[in-house]
């Protein structure tokens, strides 16, 4: 039994499992493919990027080479956010009254988030359709079955196998699809989870590393007053 036989010959329950287990798998494979597209370099871009950036002579000059290496703009936003907080203008805001290296991690955390957001995107969409696409299949399966019993109950004549392994077995093709609805997605979060983890720490370190960089070295300590000599 195909999706369209499930949509247009069962009933309402079995229309609407079919229909929702066919919503998750596109769902999950638009996710799938946007999140393999934008992590097809892996960590390899990321640190490709983060070498380029220490090698340029001047922010502008590693903003551009970033254009060519980051082409999942992920290390880009925290060059931009340095490169920015020195040009905005702080006088009389808020943002003035602290200073130079709050306004540095304020401005490279926010670009970090924003990375991380999108790296995070559809992450919880992959664990949710892998966590209930089965049970979304198990339900249609005893329905199916539920309704084949009913519908064998009514007819006249014996009970024969014949007549229950044909509506229990297009039954049982419910769970089938809800474990293949539910198998890629559960395998793409676990691969997509682990690349994700080791370009968070990069990006991490190269925003500790920027502010180490950038920001304003800590006032020395005054040198302790100096002890009398005894007389």
């Amino acid at each position: 039994m195909s999706v369209l036989e499930l949509l247009t010959h069962g009933d309402g329950v079995s229309r609407s499992v079919a229909a929702l287990l066919l919503a998750m798998s596109i769902a999950s494979w638009v996710v799938i493919l946007w999140k393999a597209w934008l992590l097809r370099g892996g960590t390899r871009d990321v640190l490709r990027s983060i070498a380029a950036f220490w090698q340029s002579a001047t922010l502008a000059d590693a903003e551009q080479k970033l254009q060519a290496f980051d082409r999942a703009a992920l290390v880009l936003p925290a060059v931009v956010a340095i490169k920015n907080a020195a040009a905005i203008n702080v006088n009389g805001t808020l943002g003035a009254t602290a200073d130079r290296n709050q306004r540095l991690t304020r401005v490279l955390r926010d670009a970090l988030h924003s990375a991380l957001r999108r790296l995070q995107a559809g992450q919880i969409l992959l664990a949710t359709v892998g966590a209930t696409a089965p049970f979304v299949g198990l339900l249609g399966t005893v329905w199916g079955i539920y309704g084949a019993l009913t519908g064998i109950a009514g007819q006249t004549g014996g009970f024969t196998i014949d007549k229950v392994a044909g509506p229990v077995g297009e039954a049982l093709v419910m769970t089938a699809f809800g474990l293949a609805v539910a198998i890629p997605a559960v395998l793409a979060y676990n691969v997509f989870g682990r690349v994700i983890g080791r370009v968070e720490a990069e990006l991490e370190g190269f925003a500790h590393d920027l502010l180490g960089s950038f920001g304003e070295a800590p006032a020395s300590a005054a040198p302790p007053p100096a002890r009398p000599m005894p007389v």
